[in-house]
């Protein structure tokens, strides 16, 4: 299995990477409320710049959505 590597992702990008088997509109659905449950780690990601209209998340972003949800499974 191939280990998770933090670096910058399209929104998408790392939304289907939690969720690979659904749309990437659904999967960004999915995603963005996972972190709507963590109210620390939407006030971090606040902090750190993200807003609603930003495209991709910066390294310290993965970092800090990886920390609270947990890395995605890699499949091969």
């Amino acid at each position: 299995m191939d280990q998770f590597v933090v670096r910058s992702y399209g929104k998408s990008e790392l939304a289907l990477l939690y969720n690979p088997h659904i749309t990437p509109k659904a999967a960004c659905k999915k995603l963005n409320f996972w972190i709507s449950l963590q109210p620390e780690l939407v006030v971090n990601l606040r902090k750190s710049g993200l807003s609603l209209l930003s495209k991709s998340y910066t390294p310290a972003q993965v970092r800090l959505i990886v920390e609270a949800l947990g890395a995605p499974y890699l499949s091969l």
